[in-house]
């Protein structure tokens, strides 16, 4: 009777022993998923995808948090400052590095302060124009200033990658337009559907609607190559910006410091969720492309827009925030 007594005492704290090792199963318990942006948004979708699929492969919700302000700072602060136990991640996009580099003071570091876990998706942006401007990409980067001032180009706001792809172009070609700033791509792209303003970047994604229904022209994406969901858009290369090349990426992270075996077990589980077929065809429909990636290898992706991003400033003499 003591020899059994023995045993089960010792099969009963079997459990105690793991989890005070640090060998808890993961997850036991649900995941906060934030989004940094308002619901509805191409970050919103990409992490319900992806949230669902990981909730049906490891048997606990990853509950979409929607944090939005300040361009993304407020959520990914948020996340920055939580605990690194796997159970706070966030659907980070390119606003991550930029937001780093264009305030005197940034919230966080946009590499010290996060375990990368993978990259999930890719897509260009794209400068589309009212139908009533006749110009195309290269009569527009020739165009005289006093001509081109007067033409609104509508951006999604100061942290994102559609305002920074125009410093960019303004630096390099001497382009000058009339930047408008919005509170986001929506607002933008109404404005230059209904003729206000006659140009809008936009990720691909975003524009692909109007174009196919005539209501706005595509003149160049910024992807390296021709994208499969629209061949016949030329490349930002195609027109002469030949080292203008800029991808909107959509990642996933989690607080610095999260142990290495929760990152692998997320990045393998995320991979397997992309490879998804319902999920491929939702990613298309988006121009997004499936793009996952090892941990270290998101990282130096990081590490390349923060000095791409840091080099744009420098070059456009645009004041930090």
């Amino acid at each position: 009777m003591v020899l059994r007594s023995a045993i089960l005492l010792l099969i009963a704290s079997f459990p105690t022993a793991l989890a005070a090792a640090g060998q808890e199963k993961y997850p036991a318990k649900p995941v906060r998923f934030v989004v940094p942006y308002a619901p509805g948004g191409g970050s919103d979708i990409t992490a319900r995808a992806i949230g669902q699929k990981l909730g049906e492969a490891l048997g606990y919700t990853f509950v979409v948090d929607s944090r939005p302000g300040a361009s993304g700072l407020v959520g990914t602060e948020l996340v920055a400052k939580s605990p690194a136990d796997g159970y706070t991640l966030i659907l980070a996009d390119s606003a991550h590095t930029i937001n780093n580099v264009i305030y005197q003071k940034p919230r966080y570091d946009a590499i010290k302060d996060f375990a990368p876990i993978t990259l999930v998706a890719t897509t260009p942006l794209a400068l589309m124009a009212h139908p009533s401007l006749q110009p195309t990409l290269k009569e527009l980067i020739a165009m005289p200033k006093a001509q081109s001032e007067k033409i609104a180009l509508g951006t999604s706001g100061q942290a994102g990658g559609p305002h920074m792809t125009y410093l960019w172009m303004r630096a390099r070609t001497g382009l000058v337009l009339n930047e408008v700033t919005y509170k986001g791509g929506g607002p933008a792209m109404a404005d230059a559907v209904g003729g206000q303003i006659q140009l809008v970047f936009t990720s691909l994604a975003a524009g692909i609607p109007f174009v196919k229904s005539g209501r706005l022209k595509a003149l160049g994406v910024t992807s390296p190559g021709r994208h499969p969901a629209m061949p016949d858009i030329q490349t930002f290369q195609e027109a002469g910006l030949k080292d203008i090349a800029v991808l909107l990426w959509y990642g996933v992270l989690a607080p610095a410091g999260t142990p290495r075996d929760i990152v692998a077990i997320l990045n393998r589980e995320i991979a397997k969720s992309l490879r998804a077929p319902d999920v491929r065809e939702r990613f298309a429909a988006l121009a997004l492309d499936i793009s996952p990636s090892g941990p270290e290898e998101f990282r130096k992706l990081l590490d390349r827009e923060l000095t791409i991003w840091r080099g744009v400033i420098a070059q456009s003499n645009e004041p930090l925030q």
